[in-house]
């Protein structure tokens, strides 16, 4: 008798002691009422027994005959089988022999037999299996591959991706660079596609994730956030970090998947370039979505809607804050802006503005939540002919006093005449 009926058997003493109810007892035990009568009934007819299984302890009724084993073992002692694993040993009795056995009752024979040994099983570090987000949109993996996707047809591809971690719900964009541009230009899409999901889960890449800097104090500075973490953040869109590429499995199983559907989609196709790419691959993500999505566990969509606080070409854009010279000018990617008379305000001399070059090359400035009227300034003083420049005089005095009038008497004549 093992520590779970002696348990059980002392909850069942208690209960024909009265000092249990059934209630109460089948509570404890989790069980109905119904069976707790039961065992309770069977006591009084075999006593402590009623808590044991009847067949422990019997032979089963659908074990195998010993002289099917015997055949089975006499069967893989032969020269062809001596290496035989019982995955494939079962495979072949049931297609060679006509014998329809388990590979786990294999395992058990050839192990009684001395034919398969069993190997210890060694303890891994494995990551924990992290359940699913319960709604769609709650989390999102993005991440890119760069593969062969169009084998030696044209060149190779990088593959923005997207996955809803509750439904397997997938999207992506074929691009030449792997680019933090090229990555907004993919989460504009999604956007208006989808809206605006509950968090991100990325790797550390450099467009997501500035490396911190330490000081001879071996202190961590802040550092500002990536263009497409501002972005995010000004989207209201959360950004979790993954450690290691099987924390975001669900996306890197993705990309083995698609590198071998996905690349014979494209080859049937008849895909050369990029736009033929991106073509194949939007035929290839609705097949997706209807073949591999699972439904989520909770119906809701969990995508919020794009309002008009959400300018997607301001916010997904390159953006700094130059100062604004006393001359109402900016400098910005190298180039200098001048701000519109009719936009000048009393203050703005000495203050920031906020700078956007869009994904459009357009730029753009915005001071205090209005956007201004902007120009691009010329050169005004354009480089001087180098034959119209006029040579520089010597300078005679360089290195120290000159001496020309040395022991050259500079005194006052006296009466006429010099002294």
């Amino acid at each position: 008798m093992g520590q779970r009926e002696r348990d059980r058997l002392k909850v069942l003493h208690e209960l024909r002691q009265g000092k249990l109810q059934q209630t109460e007892a089948a509570g404890q035990l989790k069980l109905s009422t119904r069976q707790v009568r039961r065992l309770v009934k069977k006591m009084g007819q075999v006593g402590d027994r009623a808590v044991v299984h009847g067949l422990r302890g019997r032979r089963s009724n659908r074990r195998s005959s010993g002289s099917l084993v015997q055949r089975c073992l006499e069967e893989l002692r032969k020269p062809e089988c001596h290496d035989f694993g019982p995955t494939f040993a079962a495979e072949y009795l049931h297609r060679k022999v006509g014998i329809p056995v388990g590979r786990d009752t294999v395992r058990q024979w050839m192990v009684a037999a001395g034919m398969w040994r069993v190997q210890p099983r060694r303890v891994k570090v494995v990551h924990q299996w992290r359940p699913r987000r319960s709604c769609c949109g709650e989390l999102v993996q993005w991440d890119t591959s760069v593969h062969a996707w169009l084998e030696d047809r044209g060149p190779w591809l990088y593959l923005i991706a997207m996955i809803d971690d509750a439904t397997n719900r997938l999207f992506g964009r074929f691009v030449e660079h792997d680019s933090a541009e090229e990555n907004m230009r993919t989460l504009q899409g999604y956007l208006e596609l989808y809206g605006r999901p509950l968090e991100f889960y990325t790797d550390k890449a450099g467009m997501f994730e500035v490396a911190p800097r330490r000081d001879a104090d071996q202190q961590t500075e802040p550092r500002p956030p990536t263009q497409i973490t501002r972005a995010l953040s000004e989207l209201g869109i959360g950004r979790i970090s993954a450690h290691s590429p099987q924390a975001k499995g669900r996306i890197e199983r993705c990309f083995a998947t698609l590198q071998d559907r996905l690349v014979k989609h494209l080859r049937l196709a008849a895909a050369r370039n990029i736009q033929q790419a991106n073509a194949g691959l939007q035929e290839f993500l609705v097949h997706w979505n209807q073949r591999f999505t699972v439904p989520a566990a909770n119906p809701t969509d969990a995508h919020r809607p794009l309002g008009d606080p959400h300018d997607l070409s301001a916010t997904l854009s390159f953006v700094k804050h130059p100062r604004i010279e006393n001359n109402y000018t900016f400098s910005f990617g190298g180039k200098r802006y001048q701000i519109d008379k009719s936009h000048l305000r009393a203050g703005m001399r000495g203050d920031r503005v906020r700078a956007e070059r869009r994904l459009d090359g357009n730029v753009a400035a915005r001071y205090q939540g209005h956007y201004l009227d902007i120009r691009r300034c010329e050169n005004p003083e354009p480089a001087p002919d180098p034959k119209s420049v006029q040579p520089v005089r010597k300078d005679h005095n360089r290195g120290g006093r000159s001496s020309w009038m040395r022991g050259f008497s500079v005194a006052r004549p006296v009466n006429g005449a010099l002294g």
